[in-house]
């Protein structure tokens, strides 16, 4: 009997999978970042290297999808409030490069001999930077919420605006083009802002009460479902009027950045994240037609050498007259010098209209790439220039490293317990993120003006989103003994440089929490009953004096008790509950 033939694609993926796991560990062992990783296994695995797939071009079509996700992922981190504070990055920073660079590079393209449309589409093409690749690189540092990788971002953010008007550019440009040109402009700018105003409304209005609906039932895979449907439908609307997918998602994560379940979602949605975006950087590797390189090599290396001289030059004096110090400046000019995917896109619609030649554009396309290959290595050559600097006590303003963001705190658990704490940590100005499991719990502290999320304490995803990462200290207020033992071991492993502190239910939950070695925990009755007894005696007219040497040795008597507990169970210490305070010498006359 024959055997039965493997699923579509199943060989492709399992070279595809056998291709990734090979070379990018080996990328990062060298130094050079996973995204290299991942471009070497495509031009390996791709139509120019083993070709083991014909075509990148369908495989690009799905892995684009991660870069919608990304997006998403980042919106989540921004807030309306953050994101208005950065419009002069946006605004300012962003447009002034992508003019000054793309009229530079559109000089240099007319100055080559390439024709007017030709060169003014190719220039401003290569002036916009990958998000992808800029923002992967970031994230692998740890140095998105830096200074310079905020103004970055602010700068991608108007590349990923700008496709819009340059595609328009494109249909404006194209030969025989009549005056009924500017009336579809306009019609699709209608069209553009009635996107914004449908992603803007549904965002504010109708998915924050579908997902405290949805956080009934605690279903995962719903939460899930629902989180990769906001994300992608938003994606689906900006592109159904020919905006980016990319930019659809931001401004839907944005719109849910202020929601209660912000950090879950990121959760849920950063393993597709990840493979999608891995997925993407193979199938940009792919694409990389080698037969090009070899045959036009000089012109192929002078175009990668301009483009990355003349934007990473542009954005460093942009940078600087932006107000960023020198050592910002240099880290943006090596971050953002290579082109981007919306440039495949521009090429594609100007091949098309016929403003640029198939030649032309695989020419372009190929520099693209390269540019993006080259960029994880200008970073490393400008840390170990740092770094030989360092080594020989020369103080180098230039690349010096960012100072450490204030301490935070992380509170799990947000019931009347976990409030009080949270109050005590904010009346010093400590920032604090608070997350809790149930939906009720979460809308009664957002009226009392608390910023709750909803989040499981016993996914370390879910934590790892939350900050845990980052934060001084990790409160653990929960009521479950069985949910905070596995959210000990969670922490432990996951973040072992915030300290961990833990509510405990009762006595016996206190010597469990003493045996797993947490920094501090209290039990949740033990300081009020304390309070209780210090009143009490009050009211029976016992002087202050009196009540706080007895509260001292009561205090005593219970932490040796809890050492005889540690050593010997349960009931070792019963003798420690009984017995008077003996009084000072003073109040020997005092009957």
């Amino acid at each position: 009997m024959a055997a039965e033939a493997a699923p579509p694609l199943f060989t492709e993926a399992i070279i595809f999978l056998a291709a990734t796991v090979v070379a990018v560990p080996l990328a990062k062992r060298l130094g050079l970042g996973s995204v290299v990783g991942y471009l070497a296994a495509g031009v390996t695995v791709g139509p120019f290297g083993l070709g083991v797939f014909g075509s990148a071009e369908h495989i690009l079509a799905v892995a684009e999808l991660g870069v919608v996700l990304l997006l998403f992922v980042i919106g989540l981190e921004l807030d309306a409030k953050r994101l208005w504070s950065m419009r002069r990055d946006i605004f300012g920073l962003g447009t002034s490069q992508v003019v000054l660079t793309g009229a530079a590079l559109f000089t240099a393209l007319r100055l080559a001999g390439l024709p007017f449309e030709a060169a003014l589409i190719a220039g401003f093409g290569l002036a916009l930077s990958s998000t992808a690749f800029a923002l992967q690189i970031l994230q692998e540092r740890g140095q998105l919420s830096s200074p310079y990788g905020q103004r970055a971002f602010g700068i991608l953010l108007l590349q990923d605006i700008a496709i819009v008007p340059l595609l328009a550019l494109v249909s404006i440009l194209a030969p025989g083009e009549t005056a009924g040109g500017a009336t579809e402009v306009a019609v699709e700018i209608g069209l553009t802002v009635g996107a914004v105003l449908a992603v803007v409304l549904t965002g504010r209005y109708l998915v924050s009460p579908l997902f405290l609906f949805l956080a009934g039932s605690r279903a995962r895979e719903v939460m899930l479902t629902a989180a990769l449907l906001v994300a992608l439908g938003s994606a689906g609307i900006m592109h159904a009027v020919g905006l980016s997918m990319a930019l659809g998602a931001f401004l839907a994560g944005v719109l849910l950045a202020e929601s209660s379940f912000r950090h879950t979602l990121e959760a849920d949605i950063e393993p597709f994240r990840s493979l999608l975006m891995g997925l993407f950087f193979v199938a940009v590797g792919m694409s990389l037609d080698l037969s090009i390189v070899l045959s036009s090599w000089t012109t192929v290396l002078v175009g990668v050498a301009l483009v990355m001289l003349f934007k990473g030059t542009a954005l460093w004096a942009l940078a600087r007259l932006f107000g960023s110090p020198n050592a910002d400046a240099l880290r943006i000019a090596v971050t953002l010098p290579q082109g981007g995917e919306f440039a495949f896109v521009l090429f594609t619609a100007a091949v098309g209209q016929k403003i640029l030649a198939p030649e032309l554009s695989n020419l372009l396309t190929a520099i693209v790439i390269l540019t993006m290959l080259l960029t994880p290595l200008a970073g490393i050559g400008l840390d170990r220039v740092a770094a030989r600097l360092k080594a020989r006590g020369v103080e180098n303003p230039a690349v010096e490293s960012f100072g450490e963001a204030m301490p935070t705190v992380l509170v799990i658990g947000f019931g009347r317990f976990g409030m009080m704490v949270a109050q005590f940590l904010t009346s010093e100005g400590l920032p604090i993120t608070a997350i809790d499991n149930r939906p009720d719990r979460i809308a009664y502290a957002r009226k009392l003006g608390y910023k709750v999320y909803y989040g499981d304490a016993t996914r370390a995803d879910v934590l790892a989103a939350a900050g845990g990462g980052k934060a001084a200290l990790i409160a653990l207020c929960v009521e479950n003994d069985k949910v905070m033992e596995r959210a000990i071991a969670i922490i432990r492993d996951g973040f072992p440089q915030a300290k961990l502190f833990c509510r405990a239910t009762d006595r016996a939950h206190a010597l469990a929490l003493t045996r797993q070695g947490v920094d501090f925990q209290i039990r949740e009755t033990f300081e009020s009953s304390i309070a209780f007894g210090r009143a009490a005696l009050s009211a029976l007219g016992t002087p202050s004096d009196r009540i706080a040497q007895i509260e001292e040795d009561v205090r005593r008597r219970d932490q040796e008790r809890l050492d005889l507990q540690m050593k010997e169970g349960m009931f070792a210490g019963a003798d420690k509950l009984h017995g008077v305070t003996p009084r000072d010498s003073s109040d020997t006359g005092n009957g």
